[in-house]
């Protein structure tokens, strides 16, 4: 049983990725309201080496003389792995032990500022950092950083990473309707895109509860406009619609109950809360899923976007 390994778990992105924890859980620059990994309880910007880098070193080494190879190898895990001071000597290690497994870095990007993170990031072949806000208010509402950071400093940091990096850079940004989701906020992440030029723009949003009451998943369709708001050629969703019909609380009831009642006629999403007395997140939740089952389908109206079945 390993401390700091995980899997390999099956990525979309990733294929067969085997992670790789550099910090305790939960050692972070943020504290980001939709987090799964839980609040940060070390919200911090000091560098040290919080695991020892042998330990890591040693587990690796053990895996890699004793399982298949994994498609890439992955430093991300319960925290934020650009604090532990000594991520470039373990990146220098990885390719030395492993040089034909790529090496990718997920992280929150806040620490690129600084020209030693950028130099030891240097050294991997894919990052996928993130962005949540393009607007003072959004990253303070959603990230709830270190009172040390600072936004401007952060997509510079990015877009200086970006001059010095050949690799891959993935970016993703997290969608929270009501949020980050307006016009003013796209219209920033737009300027922010053009100076920090990633390889793709990959849109995700809530798959399990986060850390505040009240958020809730961005639906496919609320992504696809804001993809065609942006219109850029470099945005795709990487949300996971199916495999929210696969938790607890998805109730086949309740969608037969939206297919009958969008059956009779379309529908809003304040037009079904109302009929059916289902809360509104979980009509956006079974929605989704039906229009990525391409059972329910979209159309503008007066009143907004109306749901109807597919005949």
């Amino acid at each position: 049983m390993y401390k700091h390994l995980f899997g390999p778990i099956p990525s979309r992105r990733l294929g067969m990725s085997l992670g790789i924890d550099l910090v305790p859980s939960k050692v972070c620059s943020l504290n980001c309201v939709y987090c799964e990994v839980g609040k940060t309880t070390n919200l911090t910007i000091e560098r040290k080496e919080y695991t020892p880098i042998d330990e890591i070193e040693e587990e690796l080494q053990h895996y890699l003389d004793n399982n298949p190879a994994p498609d890439h190898i992955t430093i991300t895990g319960s925290g934020e792995p650009t604090l532990n001071s000594k991520l470039g000597v373990f990146i220098e290690f990885v390719k030395k032990v492993s040089p034909n497994i790529p090496i990718a870095v997920l992280t929150n990007g806040t620490l690129l500022y600084d020209p030693q993170v950028r130099q030891e990031l240097k050294k991997a072949d894919i990052i996928l950092p993130s962005l949540d806000g393009a607007t003072k208010g959004a990253f303070l509402k959603i990230d709830r950083p270190n009172s040390q950071l600072n936004l401007e400093e952060y997509i510079n940091g990015l877009a200086a990473f970006r001059k010095e990096f050949s690799g891959k850079i993935w970016l993703e940004v997290f969608i929270i309707p009501g949020y980050n989701d307006d016009k003013k906020n796209l219209i920033a992440f737009k300027k922010a895109f053009e100076k920090i030029k990633p390889d793709s723009i990959q849109l995700n949003t809530l798959d399990r509860p986060g850390l505040v009451k009240n958020i809730r998943a961005a639906t496919r369709v609320e992504l696809q406009r804001i993809i065609d708001f942006w219109s850029l050629d470099n945005v795709l969703i990487i949300a996971a619609a199916p495999k929210r019909k696969n938790i607890v609380a998805y109730r086949k009831d309740a969608e037969t109950a939206i297919l009958d009642t969008l059956a009779r006629r379309p529908c809003t999403i304040d037009d079904l809360t109302n009929i059916l007395a289902i809360p509104e997140a979980d009509i956006h939740r079974y929605l989704d899923v039906l229009v990525y089952e391409n059972k329910v389908v979209t159309t503008e109206g007066g009143r907004g976007t109306f749901y109807e079945i597919v005949r």
